[in-house]
Parts: C-alpha cells; structure tokens; sequence
C-alpha cells in the first residue's frame, strides 16, 4: 500500500508502484476509458502519428501495461517491444507484441537500437526521471523519435479547479469502486513527482534530444512530449 500523504521516494517508490500495478491489472483497462471518457485511446493515437518513424521502425513501448499502446504501434506498421516493471500488468497483456519484464531505467537493448520509443503516464512512477530520459537517448537511434504521454494541470484557472476535482475526489471514487481503492488515490498525488514543463524539457535537451515539443490535451489535463534523438 502506498503511503499518499508521504509519497514514497527511490527502492521504496519502486516496490510500492510494482505492487500497485500488480493489483490494478485485471481491471485497469475498463478503469482507464471510464475515467478518461476513453480520451486516452486518442491520446495514444495521436502519440504514434507523431512518432513519424518509418513504417517497419522498430518501437519500444515503455511501461507497456496492458499492450495498448503496443496494438495501436503494431497497427500502424511498426516492429514493437513492450516493456514493464509489473508482472500483473504483461500477464494482463492483450497484444501480439514480444514483452519484457525489465526496468526500464535499464533497458536490456543496445545503444542506438531502436527507432523509436513510446511511454504512456508513467513518467511520475518512475524512480529518477533524468536517468530515463539518458537510457532512451542511449537506445533510440541518431534521428530516432520518443513520444511520452502523461499528466498535467491546466493552464486556466477554472479549468485547473474543475481538474482538480474530478482527479482528485471523483477519480478516486471511480477506482475504488471497480478496482483498488489506494491506487486511485495514488494517483491523482502522484502527480507531484513531475517536474515543472520547462525542467523536463531542458532535461530531454541535455539528454541529447532536439525538435523537441510539448503540447497540452484534453483540455490542459494531459501533455505529450516529442523529440528527436539528435
């Protein structure tokens, strides 16, 4: 169980998310389009349009889950690997594509290896956000692209609030209701581990990528960063 008025940090972080989503597997799906309004299957299409690799490509999917973004990369003609931290979430797994149960702050692939790579609201859940940022630019080729998906705040002001509420107090509700009570409300707090937008995106730069843009979604509620290994 994670403790979400004391947000846990390093191996501590580690074992407790790899438990939350051993626990949350069997349900996560149906949890992810009820919450989202299934928004987020949008939001990973438009993720994979704006990889712009090459048909053929092949493309890592970070903290591959349940395989959605797997089967959405898969569709659009690239050679796909999945990787998660979570046993429970690959046994879950509803795709084709090969999968590894590895860190993916320790990718088992070769420098300059891959095309591409995605990630999908995992970012807050990883252990150091700097160190994942240099493994992909350690396995994504010269001129490969990443896509990264995860949440945000709005800008505005009203609509922050509303935001606020529906993730903080109706979100929770939603999962403890189908799924598991601690991991929903886990998650609305686990925001507070993103850094702020311009960090993250000098971080990628210093990383060794270029091109690099940030839009908001949904209306300012997720973000999705792209780059280019330079």
């Amino acid at each position: 169980m994670i403790d979400t008025e004391n947000l846990p940090e390093g191996d501590e972080k580690v074992r407790a998310v790899r438990q939350l989503f051993d626990t949350v597997a069997p349900r996560y799906d149906l949890v992810n389009r009820l919450m989202t309004f299934r928004l987020d299957v949008r939001w990973r299409r438009l993720t994979v349009e704006q990889l712009r690799v090459v048909p053929g490509g092949r493309i890592l999917d970070l903290a591959c889950g349940t395989g959605d973004f797997c089967r959405d990369l898969e569709s659009a003609g690239f050679r796909v690997v999945g990787v998660d931290l979570s046993a429970g979430m690959l046994a879950a797994a509803r795709t084709d594509a090969p999968l590894v149960h590895a860190d993916i702050l320790r990718l088992p692939v070769s420098d300059a290896s891959v095309d591409g790579a995605t990630c999908g609201f995992a970012l807050r859940n990883l252990a150091k956000l700097g160190p994942f940022f240099d493994e992909l630019a350690r396995a994504v080729r010269p001129g490969g692209r990443i896509g990264l998906l995860d949440v945000a705040e709005p800008e505005n002001r009203v609509l922050r609030l509303g935001h606020s509420i529906y993730f903080g107090k109706v979100v929770p509700r939603i999962g403890a209701l189908l799924s598991d009570a601690n991991a929903y409300r886990y998650l609305p707090k686990s925001v507070e581990y993103l850094p702020e937008r311009a960090v993250m995106l000098d971080r990628l730069a210093e990383a060794g990528f270029v091109d690099i843009e940030h839009r908001l979604l949904a209306p300012g509620s997720v973000q999705l960063m792209t780059a280019t290994r330079a």
